[in-house]
């Protein structure tokens, strides 16, 4: 572990390039799209974007790019909040449809100001994509909706693949890691709600380096699973500005490796993600379909699933 400003050599990446990068970043811009890999500044786009191992993710941000809340870890900009863009569920199944995407994965911001929070908006984006294309698998990372369980429902009729909420950080740290009105208990009572209304796979994420301590974090990993929780991601917190909550240690790669061995082996999490350049999309749909087959699962069956939990 190293405490200060100063990245060790492990949290050091090549900035995103290539022929699929350039056309992807085209084909946002041409329907005014927005992705969370660019608005968070995600160091793994290129990776991710490629697809080199397996099917490419792009993690699209819908309802705009300004957020109603001011969580003092993320570099979405707050406030000035904008009406819906009617179109934006059709174009984003566009864009997924030119890109040639196997996996989406989609996420928003927070909007409060609307009275579901935007679910109706987002659950018509994830039928969109899957009126033109049945096969493709869609992840949504979807916010709190205020614990709202009509508004989670609305997510779960919509028929995705995978449902990922994050709990972001250990209990006594939620704030001041998140916004105050994001608490632990609600976040894990939009998990239950999920796992209890829906047979789909359900996803969280923590950052590690905001001061949490081991104990803390093992525990967390006992109430994810205690609540449902299939998959669970774990990444390095980076400070987005001098304005942002502070890193309060870099965590050594090995430390990682020893949070994926307990999540996976001794909570039986379907997979973790873990790394200190991990992030909550990190190479989904290739882990994703990867754990579906040690299962001896296909991913037609995670779309059978998702065709009878509401889909088209």
């Amino acid at each position: 572990m190293q405490r200060g400003r100063r990245k060790p050599d492990w949290l050091k990446s090549r900035p995103p390039s290539g022929t699929r990068f350039t056309s992807i970043k085209a084909s946002l811009r041409d329907r005014n799209l927005h992705t969370v890999c660019e608005e968070a500044n995600c160091p793994n786009m290129g990776e991710c974007w490629s697809g080199r191992n397996g099917p490419g993710t792009a993690t699209f941000m819908l309802m705009g790019d300004r957020c109603s809340r001011g969580c003092n870890f993320c570099d979405v900009e707050t406030g000035g909040m904008e009406p819906l863009d009617p179109d934006e569920p059709a174009n984003v199944a566009d864009a997924v449809a030119e890109i040639g995407l196997e996996y989406v994965v989609l996420t928003s911001v927070d909007r409060d100001d609307l009275a579901d929070g935007g679910s109706a908006h987002f659950a018509e984006t994830i039928r969109e994509i899957k009126r033109r294309d049945p096969d493709i698998l869609v992840e949504t990372l979807i916010p709190d909706f205020q614990g709202d369980p009509e508004a989670v429902d609305r997510i779960v009729d919509a028929g995705p693949d995978v449902i990922a909420h994050n709990v972001e950080t250990v209990e006594r740290l939620q704030w001041p890691v998140r916004d105050r009105r994001a608490t632990y208990e609600q976040s894990l009572s939009v998990l239950d709600r999920i796992d209890r209304t829906a047979d789909v796979y359900t996803k969280t994420s923590l950052m590690l380096g905001v001061g949490e301590y081991d104990h803390e974090v093992y525990r967390t990993l006992g109430d994810l699973r205690e609540v449902g929780v299939d998959i669970v991601t774990f990444g390095q917190y980076l400070q987005p500005s001098r304005t942002h909550l502070d890193v309060f240690e870099y965590v050594h790669p090995d430390v990682f490796d020893v949070w994926q061995t307990v999540a996976e082996e001794e909570f039986d999490f379907l997979y973790c993600a873990s790394g200190p350049m991990v992030r909550s999309s990190y190479r989904a749909g290739e882990l994703f379909i990867d754990a579906m087959i040690r299962e001896g699962r296909s991913p037609e069956d995670a779309r059978r699933h998702a065709r009878a939990a509401g889909g088209d």
